[in-house]
């Protein structure tokens, strides 16, 4: 197995946390654990709790809680992960084999397409359609229709999506399940941004719309806990099970403090609380961004859930030879097209507070006008 560089996750990895801006983000700016908490008891209960190893598909309770999200679910279909990643990466292990072929919605988040070429598969991308008319990123169902075939083991989606923030409706996602059925393949569906809708309406989950779905998900995104690097994996107790074993052979078990912590956040009424104030955060931000986009000429469609808008640019320069310079002589970070497979696009993540937002999108007009006639970025004046 050889993997390929995952761009976007190395881009973010080396220079997050380095540049004075960042809006490569996907998620709202996150919570404390004294945030989280909320008393000087539970606060202690957290100090006391022992650093044990913990259950090591998660605990009951914590495993209890998440199963209540997805109706007919037990404790017995969810398998807890270190962060979604680790639960994309042990499903895509487990079902992806050589020869096989995966079908894979695009634009996405690529881990799992460089997890499925790393594993022998042969990815078939399926194109999502920038429907304009209907001011939404669709679903081309005659496309995936027209993809699939008796070796295709497995059908990925993330829903709500990244990097667009569009939402598959239930019409599309009974129609997905309807093509995987006909030739016997998996879905694997990422949800990680599930909660985080503009319109407080909680999207569709492929759950129970057929026998071979596996959803993944976390508390990185909707919930804005991404320090606990909690995630989980649901599906038909058989195959979770095996999932559990491929665990035992990356990070074994969730941390203790953060299987504690994931608890507190899963709590019927708190988890309500963690969702109410994402939303609130991107309905509060989205109006400042789209104002300023309309301002700078650039297209795009309005998301519908996630801390992400995905927009096209008017310039004639390549996305990360922009997004380089961008950084470099502005110490702003956000993602380019290119890591998406898609030139002449960013994703701009629009979840931090209004002063921070502004301040970083300043200075990205200031390097758009820096843009020559040639459309190529003018070196910076001495």
């Amino acid at each position: 197995m050889k993997l390929e560089q995952f761009a976007m996750e190395r881009m973010q990895s080396t220079y997050e946390n380095l540049v004075e801006y960042n809006l490569s983000e996907s998620g709202v700016r996150p919570l404390s654990a004294r945030e989280l908490l909320g008393d000087q008891p539970a606060i202690d209960a957290l100090l006391d709790q022992p650093l044990v190893y913990t259950q090591s598909n998660g605990t009951v309770e914590l495993r209890a809680l998440i199963a209540a999200l997805y109706p007919g679910a037990t404790a017995e279909h969810v398998e807890v992960t270190n962060g979604g990643s680790e639960a994309n990466y042990i499903a895509t292990w487990r079902l992806v084999e050589p020869g096989d072929e995966v079908v894979m919605l695009l634009p996405c988040y690529m881990q799992t397409w460089g997890l499925a070429r790393a594993f022998g598969g042969t990815v078939r991308e399926w194109h999502m359609v920038e429907d304009t008319a209907a001011g939404r990123w669709r679903v081309d169902l005659d496309q995936l229709n027209a993809l699939m075939s008796p070796r295709t083991k497995l059908v990925i989606i993330c829903n709500p999506n990244n990097p667009t923030g569009a939402r598959l409706t239930a019409e599309e996602l009974d129609a997905i399940a309807r093509a995987a059925d006909r030739v016997g393949a998996w879905i694997l569906s990422d949800e990680i941004y599930r909660g985080a809708e503009l319109d407080g309406v909680e999207t569709r989950s492929m759950w129970g719309r057929g026998e071979r779905v596996i959803v993944t998900a976390g508390l990185s995104k909707a919930y804005g806990l991404p320090g606990l690097r909690v995630g989980w994996i649901v599906g038909p107790p058989p195959t979770v099970a095996s999932f559990w074993s491929y665990h035992d052979y990356t990070t074994i078990a969730p941390g203790a403090l953060s299987d504690r912590l994931a608890r507190v956040a899963m709590a019927p009424a708190r988890r309500a609380a963690l969702l109410e104030r994402t939303r609130g955060i991107l309905r509060a931000n989205l109006p400042m961004l789209e104002d300023w986009l309309g301002a700078h000429g650039f297209q795009w469609l309005r998301p519908e859930a996630g801390a992400i808008c995905y927009v096209r640019y008017p310039h004639p320069v390549n996305s990360t030879e922009l997004v380089t310079r961008l950084r470099e002589e502005k110490s702003v970070l956000v993602v380019p097209g290119d890591h998406f497979g898609m030139d002449r696009y960013l994703r701009l993540g629009f979840g931090e507070p209004l002063a921070y937002m502004t301040t970083g999108l300043t200075r990205l007009h200031e390097l758009l006008e820096s843009l020559g006639a040639s459309g190529r970025v003018a070196a910076p004046t001495a």
